[in-house]
């Protein structure tokens, strides 16, 4: 049975259009009822404690407490962590975890991420069974807990397994007026750095806008201003990393995790099919076995798992490091960074990786099934390109739009072919 619900992370939508709270309770109750039923084959499990987490939405407090009211009426124990970034819910979730949060989307948006026990993200087929429970009837029985002490927690796991001497180092933190404004700045100074903070001020309203992993014009002035050696931006639900070298050029997630792969001298590494063929070149040129899944961080975790491996991510700035945790973390990954740079430069680092020019466009379209005809198109031009470039076209999971992806040898090229398949994708489906 096709997800209604679920997208490629969580369940996602504009508040009071597409995502209520009658929706994120019914939400609650299907986790708990699904997660309890599966425990029932190991004795002594029962996974009725859910540990909720937010991020600094204005919807996220009403959101939290319709989650909490599902999971009490299935008889669950909603235990309230506050604002965290969901990367701690996921360490930190003895047994199931739910995040409020719609990650990188503007404020307007929110949704719910679900973690089983171990911190995995539910897979396709889980997420099906939890929509099959929609509209399961009420149980009741449940109740509602606080803590206080989760960021603390999480940070205490961050600095011990990642944290290196920063000393000497200036760095510029965006934390995206999200879920780490009041957490990242705070370690890297304990670690030794001198901190220039931006998006640390959430008002409710501001979260993802102009600042964080999306928008790196402000992060890319702070570093210039203040003469910083580096910066990093983290998303609204700090999950994801991108950085700026001390030049103010940005770096995505394929370089960053093409720094960390050869500084921690992995044999395997996962990606998506969104990674740039430069970092396929340089992982071959190495004698790194590379794997490809399909876009989202959990297929990257499942893949990692089942290969054996520690290390992977996204363009988009998911770094996975299994060594020492269990999901996507933009905080360990920029530490992670920091301490690959042993002495060079952000940019010095990042030119062992010659990206290869790409092109992007998001269509905002009707329906979100492509014609076979528009993949037949991509897949003419992908073939007649050969090793020199390709074309990606595929649906999000979060929004309401196609995405195309064109990378050639030049931009010039690169550019053309994405805006004839965009064109040809908005005629369509437009």
């Amino acid at each position: 049975m096709p997800r209604r619900y679920f997208g490629t992370d969580g369940i996602r939508g504009v508040v009071g259009d597409d995502l209520s709270p009658a929706l994120v309770e019914k939400i609650g109750r299907a986790a708990t009822i699904w997660a309890r039923s599966a425990a029932k084959s190991e004795p002594g499990s029962d996974p009725g404690h859910v540990l909720i987490g937010r991020d600094t939405r204005a919807s996220g407090p009403e959101l939290e407490a319709a989650l909490a009211r599902g999971i009490v009426s299935a008889g669950g124990t909603a235990v309230l962590a506050g604002v965290l970034p969901t990367p701690a819910v996921a360490l930190l979730a003895d047994d199931l975890g739910a995040m409020v949060s719609a990650s990188h989307n503007p404020p307007e948006y929110n949704g719910v991420k679900l973690f089983a026990h171990a911190g995995s993200k539910l897979s396709d087929e889980d997420e099906e069974a939890v929509e099959a429970l929609l509209d399961a009837s009420a149980q009741n029985g449940g109740s509602i807990e606080c803590i206080e002490d989760a960021g603390e927690r999480y940070l205490r796991h961050i600095v011990e397994r990642f944290g290196s001497d920063l000393t000497g180092l200036r760095i510029a933190v965006d934390c995206a007026n999200g879920s780490f404004s009041a957490l990242a700045p705070g370690v890297f100074a304990e670690l030794g750095a001198e901190v220039h903070a931006i998006g640390v001020d959430p008002d409710g309203t501001n979260i993802n806008v102009g600042c964080g992993a999306t928008d790196l014009v402000a992060l890319s002035h702070k570093v210039l201003e203040s003469g910083a050696h580096l910066g990093v931006a983290f998303d609204g639900d700090g999950d994801r990393v991108l950085a700026v070298d001390e030049r103010g050029e940005l770096l995505d997630g394929d370089q960053i995790l093409a720094i960390l792969a050869l500084a921690l001298s992995v044999d395997v590494v996962a990606v998506t099919v969104m990674t740039n063929l430069g970092f396929h070149r340089l992982m071959a040129e190495n004698d790194i076995r590379v794997v490809t899944t399909p876009v989202g961080d959990r297929y990257v975790v499942e893949a990692l798992r089942r290969e054996g491996g520690l290390l992977g991510g996204e363009q988009s700035g998911h770094v996975v490091w299994l060594g020492a945790h269990v999901a996507g973390d933009g905080l360990a990954a920029a530490l992670l960074l920091c301490r690959s740079l042993a002495g060079r430069t952000l940019s010095e680092a990042a030119a062992t990786m010659a990206r290869l020019p790409q092109a992007k466009r998001n269509v905002r379209v009707r329906d979100r099934e492509i014609p076979r005809a528009i993949l037949d198109e991509a897949d003419r031009i992908t073939e007649g390109l050969g090793d020199r470039g390709r074309v990606l076209v595929r649906p999000s999971g979060t929004e309401p739009v196609i995405r195309v992806l064109a990378e050639a040898e030049t931009q010039e090229e690169a550019e053309s072919i994405c805006a004839s398949i965009a064109a040809l994708v908005l005629k369509e489906l437009g």
